[in-house]
């Protein structure tokens, strides 16, 4: 059985080689897409051509007609646990779906033959997803896939393939679904960190179960929190966004994916102009991760941390709050092994300044479980560092 710290070593050089690649095409224009040996043979034939990235009078008909079939909607079923008293068990992530923007549909929902208080069919649900490689991979949002019993993918042309999901990450809601398929239409993920605010993108997806439909806007603004878990750095865009675009891609200019489209703002449930996407930063080695062996790992520091306070910042004599304060290192944890106490104010980690709380949360996170990190903190006023060995985020007590 291979070992954990092999298949630790594995991911990285594989993510390694997969970030030089696209580096390589951002570099010279061109386009990639992460796939298996197996499907490179297919790559030049399904892969969108750098060529179709320029816009034909102005608009994006040539870019679309390209990337449409890339985008595929995907139907869910769930049987819905009937109570002793004949009501429904707890609430399939339906709710979820109409928070989030993942379009309930109507079908089982009404009472069964025993009248308002009868056994209920199956549920039923619709979300979108995007093919990463020609042999089937497709990414999606967690919550239009999670608890689900089957699984049904579809493309632009009609076809229908049985999906079975891969992985889910519930902490960034991304999941991979695979289906059994060849020679499929596919894009690849560009670079979120390039993005500005201003520039326009396209989001294609499957709004109220219409099928591919595509919308345009700009990139409203880049790392909002808008509370919805530990990794937010979402990209807001004002592309009309509505139930049923979860885990549709947001693209560049280029025909690139730079975000997976996840949740909106609105007070009717439709599209007000508010929506946010994962950023393909943080979703790429995500969706690596969960292609390979269906998880995710992910660094742990072991401290419960806290804002800087105004009343601190000006006794360290900051213009303004930053930087995060240890208020407790966990026993037995890579943080108390490197030293490390209450108290402490961390203000980078591998050269990254630390503004906040969450940016130290993300930094530890995007590392695995046995890497390095140089962490630089405040004690006493006086600056110390330290390198610290991560452990393994899972590991972590509840």
């Amino acid at each position: 059985m291979e070992s954990s710290g092999m298949k630790m070593q594995a991911k990285t050089a594989r993510r390694t080689a997969a970030g030089v690649a696209m580096m390589a095409a951002l570099a010279t224009g061109g386009m990639v897409v992460a796939q298996d040996d197996d499907a490179a043979a297919t790559a030049r034939d399904t892969t969108v051509p750098a060529a179709a990235a320029t816009r034909s009078g102005g608009d994006y008909v040539d870019l679309v007609a390209q990337l449409s079939p890339a985008v595929v909607t995907i139907e869910v079923t769930k049987s819905q646990p009937v109570s002793a008293e004949g009501g429904p068990q707890g609430a399939f992530p339906w709710e979820e779906f109409m928070e989030r923007f993942g379009m309930p549909m109507p079908h089982g929902q009404m009472p069964g033959p025993g009248g308002p208080g009868g056994p209920r069919g199956p549920m039923q649900g619709a979300g979108t997803g995007f093919v990463i490689s020609a042999d089937g991979q497709i990414v999606t949002n967690a919550h239009v896939v999670s608890g689900a019993d089957t699984v049904t993918v579809k493309l632009e042309d009609g076809r229908s393939f049985d999906g079975e999901v891969k992985g889910i990450d519930e902490a960034t809601d991304l999941a991979v679904v695979e289906v059994d398929a060849e020679d499929l239409p596919h894009v690849t993920f560009g670079d979120s960190t390039e993005l500005r605010v201003g520039q326009n993108v396209i989001a294609i997806g499957n709004p109220f179960g219409l099928g591919n439909t595509v919308t345009t806007g700009i990139v409203s603004a880049l790392g909002r929190d808008i509370n919805a878990g530990p990794f937010d750095d979402f990209i807001q865009t004002d592309a009309a966004i509505n139930r049923g675009n979860s885990g549709g891609p947001l693209f560049n200019e280029a025909g690139e994916v730079v975000g997976i489209n996840t949740a909106i703002i609105s007070p009717t449930g439709g599209s007000v102009g508010i929506g946010f996407s994962v950023p393909s930063e943080i979703a790429s080695d995500i969706v690596a991760d969960l292609a390979d062996d269906g998880e995710v790992t992910r660094g742990w520091l072991g401290v419960q941390i806290k804002p800087v306070s105004d009343e601190v910042a000006q006794a360290l004599g900051f213009e303004t709050p930053r930087g995060v304060m240890i208020e407790r290192v966990t026993r037995d944890t890579p943080a108390r092994a490197a030293g490390l106490e209450p108290g402490d104010i961390v203000t980078s980690v591998n050269g990254q300044e630390m503004e906040g709380p969450r940016d130290l949360t993300r930094a530890i996170a995007i590392e695995r479980p046995g890497a390095e990190v140089d962490i630089t903190f405040l004690r006493g006023g006086k600056e110390q560092s330290v390198t610290v060995t991560l452990g393994d985020r899972a590991d972590m007590p509840a």
